[in-house]
């Protein structure tokens, strides 16, 4: 009975340092839906008076095709087929059960006249423009209170001719906030794949206060300079998948909100249950993955896996700061392979803009239990610039299997956080020191998960007749 016991002890152990494979839920959460679907009613945009050479504008063809569609959702729902050529639009809106398909040569061209792109309220979770007090530019596309839409193609292009707004946004000539590229609102069944995004005004694809959406195989791009061009922004949303996609971007690639201070703690719709895995991509003044810094309502049960980014600022930042409330728990980030990226884990506690004086100062965020685990990383400057808030600890930080080649003195800067550590190098910032393993696997998020099954399928297959 002793040598059984040594020998659990020993698989725990052998399960605790081994490669993990991750598995949850998302296998079932990234399933594309609808996708294969035949919609039993299809019209080309042509058929609407649309002409695709780049300068006529087209934004009532689209907005006629899609009115004539939408007796259709009851009925099977039905596809907007947009071919060769270059259509160029203003904001038009989407209606549930349509699957908006682009063929491979063709490129949807965002309108370079602001009235083109209609101002709307601002965001309850917001309370304002994000840029500007007031109200916002619509979406080049856009849609509300929707069910069951699919943006896809045969990689097709979807360009928001964004230099203009970014011009704009330089001289500090905008009156309201700008637009994104792609807006869903409220929406439910939502499926954006195989098209490439470029040169959106504001952040490219923005999903907010909606569930099940799935963001596959799609390439967004614009200049390295271009402000503000978020890839896609999951924002107080759940059940959302992200994966296979490559974004080079003037900002952040994934940027995961929740509301803005005491409108989003108001509001208080959480972004919950985000999967991302396979996505590669490079900035020069953002993030790979950034949670906040708008989080007030809430940010949890983050999953990102098999990730790469390259010659980027950072890697993987949490922003927030006093005032924002809400909370950052249980993320789990693992096997991700940093090159050339200044700071490889940053934790920003003093992104403080705030969109009016009525915050309440003495809101803090609750930042807890957040693992970062098998990374490695080649000509990183900085391999951890750690802050938290005074009076406000970020705790249960655990930091697992952890290599990267540092090029400064100084590789880690830690303040006002708790956590674990086990087998980082170089060796870590003293908060963070003490062994996760044996006493610690259960603060750490999904450790203790992966460790059960591991050594449980170890167990199986050492001894056969043991019965779980």
């Amino acid at each position: 009975m002793k040598s059984f016991f040594s020998l659990v002890y020993l698989l725990l152990v052998l399960a605790f340092f081994s490669h993990i494979t991750w598995a949850v839920k998302g296998n079932s959460l990234c399933k594309q839906t609808g996708m294969g679907e035949i919609r039993p009613h299809s019209v080309t945009i042509t058929e609407f008076g649309a002409v695709g050479d780049g300068v006529t504008l087209n934004t009532k063809a689209f907005q006629n095709a899609i009115f004539y569609l939408n007796s259709f959702a009851d009925k099977g729902g039905a596809k907007l087929f947009v071919p060769a050529g270059r259509w160029l639009t203003g904001s038009f809106d989407l209606i549930s059960h349509l699957t908006l398909w682009l063929d491979k040569d063709a490129i949807i061209l965002g309108s370079m006249n602001s009235d083109d792109w209609p101002v709307v309220d601002p965001l309850p979770s917001y309370g304002r423009g994000r840029e500007l007090p007031g109200g916002r530019h619509r979406s080049l596309i856009y849609g509300r209170n929707l069910t069951d839409v699919i943006i896809t193609g045969d990689n097709g292009t979807i360009d928001g001719q964004g230099s203009v707004w970014w011009n704009w946004f330089r001289s500090k000539t905008l009156n309201y906030t700008r637009p994104h590229l792609v807006e869903l609102m409220n929406s439910t069944g939502v499926v954006i794949s195989n098209l490439t995004f470029l040169n959106s005004p504001f952040w490219t694809i923005h999903p907010v206060y909606c569930s099940h959406v799935i963001v596959q195989d799609v390439t967004i791009l614009a200049p390295l300079d271009s402000p503000n061009t978020d890839g896609i922004d999951p924002d107080s949303s759940d059940d959302v998948c992200i994966e296979d996609c490559y974004i080079s971007t003037g900002d952040d690639l994934i940027s995961i909100k929740s509301g803005w201070d005491e409108y989003g703690i108001s509001f208080a719709r959480p972004s919950r249950n985000i999967i991302i895995r396979r996505l590669t991509g490079h900035n020069r003044n953002g993030s790979g993955i950034a949670i906040g810094s708008e989080m007030s309502g809430g940010v949890s049960e983050v999953y990102a896996e098999n990730i790469y980014f390259f010659n980027s600022s950072t890697g993987i930042i949490l922003k927030t700061a006093r005032g924002r409330g809400g909370y950052v728990r249980n993320i789990y980030i693992s096997n991700v392979t940093l090159v050339g990226v200044d700071t490889a884990i940053f934790f920003n506690s003093n992104f403080s803009q705030h969109p009016d004086e009525f915050y309440d100062p003495n809101s803090l965020p609750v930042i807890e239990r957040i693992t970062f685990k098998d990374v490695i990383g080649d000509n990183i400057k900085v391999a951890g610039l750690l802050k938290g808030i005074e009076g406000d600890s970020f705790r249960h930080i655990c930091l697992l299997n952890i290599t990267l080649d540092v090029t400064t003195k100084s590789p880690w800067n830690c303040s006002n956080i708790q956590g674990y550590s086990s087998l980082v190098s170089p060796e870590t910032c003293e908060p963070l020191k003490e062994s996760i393993y044996p006493k610690h696997y259960s603060d750490c998020y999904l450790l203790p998960n992966h460790l059960r099954s591991s050594a449980c399928h170890l167990a199986k297959e050492t001894f056969p007749d043991i019965r779980s």
